[in-house]
């Protein structure tokens, strides 16, 4: 898209520039080897670190790179236009887990959990799913009991992204059952020194193969007062408040797989050949062509308008609950259209592992269904429009 469309600061072009360097010369050459295999790119995430990409809206004294809104969303498209997996990492280290943190964590809190996570040292997680408690948060089972300057954690927690792999992650747990929703608390774990907490079984996924998603299980796990993030029953408000941050994010991630997939059609539609002439001038394709492009900056305009809100509530205070929604919903919904299309004109080698159209396909199905499905987006959008709570 023309930057006259929507102008960019120089500061904007400069961490999308560094980000759109990164991705091609340090993730592009791994990128499917690690969807293939599945494991976790320690070493291009600690890089990612370095650069600020894993902070980017944490201010400097808490290890972050003190950026806006929309550098992040410029950052992370770049990124997972090369590989999703790589972006879901960077998107819950920013979004899900550094941006709770700040805004309802404490001065010590701050220092202990977030820095280290900003700054790239260490890597962040969120954990709200369970097995039997998915879109409907109010139903989870997990329960933390308080017992004197402690809480004893108790539960099973599933489909937790870098869940194998993280030193710090945001728990949410039911500490009194009777609120149901408004019983619902935060805490803030840190892997390494919390006995009774246990990593469960990875996931074994569709795509996004090389970002670690596993279950996590808490057995009189013991954790002082001071690590509850926020008040008793005030987790599922953080909990909302936080996916609304971490639906940008998913946002951007499909608006980069979106990407991908069309510039890999358009090379693809310009260079190969059938009943003599290219592909790209038989009009079913040129429609796809048309179409995808259209629904890319629409998506990109939603995003960039999601991200304008969230900076505005810095400072009104007001929520951006919609406006993620609408961009979360409409994002994912291109990335899968896009990348659906791109392997239908690249026929038989888009079916192919030998080139990454069919990674973008099974990449871009994820981001219509974590943190939040297209059908609660549909069900925020409508109930916000009718005034229905």
């Amino acid at each position: 898209m023309s930057d006259a469309l929507f102008p960019l600061s120089d500061e904007h072009k400069m961490i999308r520039d560094a980000a759109r360097d990164f991705a091609q010369k340090e993730i592009a050459p791994i990128a499917a080897q690690f969807d293939e295999s599945g494991e976790f790119p320690h070493e291009t995430i600690k890089k990612m670190g370095a650069m600020g990409f894993m902070g980017i809206e944490v201010p400097e004294q808490y290890g972050g790179a003190g950026m806006d809104t929309l550098s992040y969303v410029l950052a992370l498209e770049e990124i997972c236009k090369v590989d999703a997996s790589h972006g879901v990492i960077m998107s819950v280290n920013n979004s899900l887990y550094c941006h709770g943190i700040m805004k309802f964590g404490t001065e010590e809190q701050k220092q202990k959990f977030l820095k280290p996570v900003a700054s790239g040292a260490a890597i962040g997680a969120y954990s709200l799913t369970e097995p039997m408690s998915g879109s409907d948060a109010g139903t989870m089972k997990s329960r933390a009991t308080r017992d004197g300057d402690f809480y004893l954690l108790n539960g099973r927690k599933s489909w937790v992204t870098s869940g194998p792999v993280a030193d710090y992650m945001v728990v949410f747990m039911v500490t009194d059952p009777a609120k149901k929703q408004k019983g619902i608390s935060a805490f803030l774990i840190d892997t390494k020194n919390s006995p009774g907490f246990n990593r469960g079984k990875k996931e074994p996924k569709l795509g996004i193969r090389a970002s670690a998603t596993s279950e996590l299980i808490f057995e009189n796990c013991k954790i002082p007062v001071g690590n509850r993030l926020g008040e008793e029953g005030e987790g599922f408000k953080i909990a909302m408040t936080v996916l609304d941050v971490g639906r940008i994010g998913i946002a951007s991630q499909a608006l980069g797989i979106a990407e991908a997939a069309y510039e890999a059609s358009v090379a693809y539609a310009r260079e190969r050949e059938a009943f003599g002439q290219k592909i790209g001038e038989f009009q079913g394709t040129g429609f796809k062509i048309a179409d995808m492009k259209t629904r890319i900056e629409a998506a990109r305009l939603l995003i960039y308008n999601a991200a304008m809100a969230k900076e505005r509530s810095k400072t009104t205070g007001e929520r951006f609950t919609l406006q993620s929604s609408m961009a979360k919903l409409f994002a994912s919904e291109t990335a899968m259209f896009c990348a659906h299309a791109a392997v239908q004109i690249h026929g038989g080698m888009g079916y192919s592992k030998e080139l990454p159209v069919e990674r973008y396909f099974r990449d871009a199905k994820i981001t219509e269904i974590y943190e939040g499905t297209s059908e609660i987006q549909r069900h925020v959008i409508s109930r916000s429009e009718l005034g229905l709570k």
